[in-house]
């Protein structure tokens, strides 16, 4: 019954201010529908033998063709696995970096040393990717500051059980102090006097956090973890293909730089868009999955 009332008032509300819904809505609506919405009828071209000169429609159709072929070519487990490795143990190792960050700097009382230490932590971010690719390149050749502090000259780009390593640790340097703005934004909305009674109750710092801060931001944190597992196979190709080394490729080659070498370089759109299409198939499969296992652990409370 409440569900119903709760219901029936917000369908009163939308109707005696429906001016509003349209003039705010409207156009980021049809935005959505042109720019997200039209494009994927491009799919088809994974189920035809695309001719440009044909267009789309006019093209031979072949069915499951090119998933048939991509799923049963030997390279396929290993383009499938490194992009699966790449993305969780980025996930595994990443994610508690921003909350960590977060929880650290709301425990920094002065606002001016708080203030410099968020400017060095947010900094990376604005680094572009191929700078950063660079960066990496230089820091870790033979002759690189790395080396020399090792007093080693090892190639490490050369090396394919440090690619990930490499990949992981230098995302995470980018983008870990951008990513903790959302808990620091929800920590500063937390409850001071639960702080403060924590305090006079005699709680230690870790008590502190673990039973005032932590609660005050679970709900972003359960968002942030379903919305980045739903995302598991979308790296993108850039910085993989940027890290990406003759010696190196056995680790580096994930399937969105499989992708862009069939399709785009070797011009090969049908079988290139049927291997996307299966990526995003998965990337929504595992975002249903993430969802339904989070919102039960969550007492139900999901996307």
């Amino acid at each position: 019954m409440k569900k119903n009332h709760c219901s029936n008032k917000r369908l009163q509300y939308v109707k005696k201010n429906w001016q509003l819904y349209i003039f705010f809505l409207l156009p980021a609506v049809v935005l959505t529908f042109i720019f997200k919405y039209i494009p994927m009828g491009g799919i088809l071209i994974a189920f035809k033998d695309y001719n440009a000169f044909k267009g789309i429609l006019g093209s031979e159709w072949v069915g499951l063709k090119y998933f048939e072929r991509f799923i049963s070519s030997p390279d396929f487990m290993r383009y499938l696995l490194n992009t699966l490795k790449l993305s969780l143990f980025g996930l595994l190792w990443g994610f508690p970096v921003p909350i960590l960050l977060a929880l650290i700097l709301n425990r920094v009382r002065r606002e001016g040393i708080k203030r410099k230490i968020q400017l060095l932590i947010y900094l990376p971010n604005f680094i572009s990717v191929i700078v950063l690719c660079g960066m990496v390149k230089i820091f870790l050749s033979p002759v690189g500051p790395v080396n020399s502090f090792l007093g080693t000259s090892t190639d490490f780009m050369s090396m394919p059980e440090a690619f990930r390593t490499i990949y992981i640790a230098s995302g995470i340097w980018q983008g870990a102090g951008w990513g903790s703005i959302l808990y620091t934004a929800a920590l500063s909305n937390s409850s001071q006097e639960l702080t403060e009674a924590a305090v006079v109750d005699g709680a230690n710092v870790f008590q502190q956090i673990w039973h005032v801060d932590l609660p005050a931001i679970k709900n972003v944190i359960v968002i942030q973890f379903i919305l980045q597992a739903g995302n598991i196979m979308s790296i993108g190709f850039e910085k993989a293909y940027a890290l990406q080394t003759d010696m190196n490729i056995p680790a580096s080659e994930i399937l969105a730089t499989y992708v862009y070498k069939i399709g785009l370089l070797n011009g090969d759109y049908g079988f290139s868009t049927a291997v996307g299409l299966f990526n995003s198939i998965i990337n929504v499969i595992l975002l249903v999955f993430v969802n339904k296992v989070v919102s039960k652990l969550n007492d139900g409370q999901g996307i």
